[in-house]
């Protein structure tokens, strides 16, 4: 088994990072959060020789799934995440691309094969990854959790120095918080994280520096 490798294309005007994880020996691997942008993503994934397993989703919001079908059947997978309690997200990106004025831009309206609850594993490879429920920004957000690197892939739950918006339908503030102190933050201050926007970081100095957490 090599080592876990990561790449971030950030993608449309939101600038989220679409990640590619993926394993140094094999190149095989996995896309996470295809938002847009996806003749620039096609073109990382092959130019590095990577081959992608799936296609992992954190959550609902329509620059992190907007891309994931034409996505799935470009490189053939599954899609899989995230919560099912996103549906209603993932169900209307096309009128959400209307509303903000950026119909026409590939959205697709987003059908997962797999929904994923907390506790469940996902893996490619011999990188196994769990899986933890933290609503709060989107209600089926999901962050992807692997033990043994030390690593999360957090999407819009965590920032560094930040914490992801709670304004837009089915966030809250207070569960949000929840989710970070609850979930995350037990993992312990030296895992490291990848986030849907910016910088990553690690735990350990979000829970000591971060504004919205101290």
């Amino acid at each position: 088994m090599g080592q876990l490798q990561a790449g971030i294309i950030p993608v449309t005007a939101f600038q989220q990072n679409c990640t590619i994880l993926f394993d140094s020996d094999d190149k095989h691997g996995v896309l996470i959060d295809p938002g847009g942008d996806n003749d620039q993503v096609l073109h990382a994934i092959r130019s590095n020789g990577i081959t992608i397993d799936a296609i992992w989703i954190t959550h609902g919001h329509i620059d992190h799934a907007a891309g994931a079908m034409d996505m799935k059947e470009a490189l053939g997978v599954d899609i899989i995440g995230p919560h099912q309690a996103d549906k209603f997200l993932l169900d209307s990106m096309e009128e959400k691309a209307v509303q903000y004025g950026i119909q026409g831009s590939g959205v697709r309206n987003c059908t997962p094969d797999r929904w994923l609850a907390d506790g469940d594993t996902v893996s490619f490879g011999s990188h196994v990854f769990e899986v933890l429920h933290c609503p709060g920004h989107a209600p089926g957000h999901v962050v992807y959790y692997n033990r043994a690197a030390k690593f999360a892939h957090v999407g819009d739950v965590l920032f560094n120095g930040s914490v992801g918006r709670t304004d837009l339908p089915g966030g809250d503030h207070d569960t949000l918080i929840s989710s970070i102190k609850n979930k995350l933050f037990p993992l312990g201050d030296d895992i490291g994280f990848i986030c849907g926007h910016g910088p990553g970081g690690r735990f350990g100095e979000e829970r000591r520096t971060n504004p919205f957490l101290t």
